[in-house]
């Protein structure tokens, strides 16, 4: 539930500057600005919001989503053993115990409500499923930080973006959906995506132009992926 699952993250991230306009992630951003408004602005986060998602949507996604969480977990390993001194390190080691409990029961509970035996497991795995876990996987062993950083900040500042658009209007009568919003929006997770870019933006200042574009191919490349798994779930 929302019961202040960020209050640690919270109190670290007064440490990190708000990013600026004109910084590294803003330029990302802009690079993939077709895509993003595409994302935020997708009809499963109005609908979600609504509570007027068909539910057999809602458990494709969350099928689908929860077989993430092993390859995020190993992409934010990665990013802690990678990030250049302690107090870098701290937030990302408090993000894991968030998303290994909060945002996991979440799940678990969702299952249960929705009479889905064994997470699903009898059901494939979707091909954006696949190439996002592969995604991770590959920056997390071969990637540098900044690339590391480049695609997480993809996963979690547009879950921000599309969740803060929508959360004062969400119904509150279903947790499945609305708890979905309240684990992606507010001040705390705010904390979480400023985190995340002030590490990136820090990153840009200090690597090459190759780096770059290399952090950018990234961005670009788990930007359609979340457009192709919100697509997905209305797949049948």
């Amino acid at each position: 539930t929302k019961a202040a699952p960020y209050p640690l993250i919270k109190k670290i991230n007064r440490n990190f500057e708000a990013t600026m306009t004109g910084s590294f992630t803003e330029e990302l951003k802009a690079a993939a600005a077709d895509q993003w408004e595409q994302v935020v602005g997708h009809k499963f986060t109005t609908e979600l919001a609504a509570g007027t998602m068909d539910r057999q949507v809602l458990k494709r996604y969350l099928i689908q989503d929860y077989r993430f969480l092993d390859a995020f977990c190993v992409l934010l390993g990665s990013i802690v053993a990678h990030a250049r001194n302690l107090q870098d390190r701290i937030p990302a080691c408090q993000f894991l115990g968030v998303v290994t409990s909060a945002e996991n029961t979440y799940f678990e509970r969702c299952f249960e409500k929705l009479g889905v035996q064994n997470a699903g497991a009898e059901i494939p795995d979707a091909a954006c499923t696949i190439g996002f876990c592969n995604l991770m996987r590959e920056v997390a062993l071969k990637g540098s930080l900044a690339e590391m950083l480049s695609v997480i900040c993809v996963c979690e500042w547009t879950y921000l973006t599309w969740a803060n658009r929508v959360k004062d209007s969400t119904i509150r009568d279903d947790f499945v959906t609305y708890e979905w919003v309240d684990l992606h929006s507010g001040e705390n997770f705010e904390g979480v995506v400023r985190y995340f870019r002030s590490l990136l933006d820090k990153e840009g200042e200090l690597i090459s132009s190759e780096e770059r574009a290399k952090c950018k191919a990234r961005f670009l490349q788990a930007m359609q992926l979340e457009l192709d798994f919100f697509d997905m779930a209305y797949q049948e």
